[in-house]
Parts: structure tokens; sequence; C-alpha cells
């Protein structure tokens, strides 16, 4: 059964303005080089296992990739691991930049 819940990308706009999320990137270096959400913390997919994932307990989690589908993979395997309110940005980066949201240079 799925633990996570899919979020807009306006949605995300507004809680990312309203309340302290952990925002995690899950996309490649060469994505990334292209700009993040801002807030954003980069963890590629593949490192997600091997995370200390204990500081996400009781938090919320939005999880997001290039189009949606990485990120659900992610949102699903800390949701196992963790109790918090995870999120998968529905549609990625492509629905936030389609929505008028900007990206930022990750430093």
């Amino acid at each position: 059964m799925k633990k996570f819940q899919d979020i807009e990308a306006a949605a995300l706009h507004s809680l990312l303005e309203t309340q302290k999320i952990y925002l995690i990137d899950v996309r490649n270096d060469d994505e990334v080089a292209r700009g993040v959400i801002p807030g954003a913390i980069y963890i590629t997919l593949s490192s997600i296992p091997s995370v200390d994932l204990s500081p996400l307990e009781n938090q919320t989690v939005v999880f997001y990739c290039h189009a949606g589908v990485r990120s659900a993979q992610a949102a699903g395997f800390v949701a196992e691991k963790v109790e918090a309110n995870i999120y998968n940005l529905r549609g990625g980066v492509l629905a936030w930049a389609n929505a008028g949201f900007g990206l930022i240079e990750l430093k």
C-alpha cells in the first residue's frame, strides 16, 4: 500500500512558504546542474538506501525528480523506513517549471 501522497506544484509552492520541509531532489548530477527547486537537498536515488533517514522522523518530506517516477520510488522506500509526512511532487521538476516556478543553481 502506498504510504505517501502526491503533491501538485502549486501546493508545494504554498507549503514551502508556510512551513519547514525537507525537499529532496533525487535526480542525476547532469539534471541537477540545470537547477533545483529553492531549498532542495540533493541526494541521488541510488544513495537513498545508504542515507541516515532518522532526521526525517516526524517531518514533512517532499521528493522530486524530472517527471515524478524516480521520486515516487524514493518516497515509497523512505515511507517504509520512517514515520513522516511524505510526498512526491507529481510531474516532477517539469510540472514545477510548467507552473511558472523557478529553479536556482545548487550551491
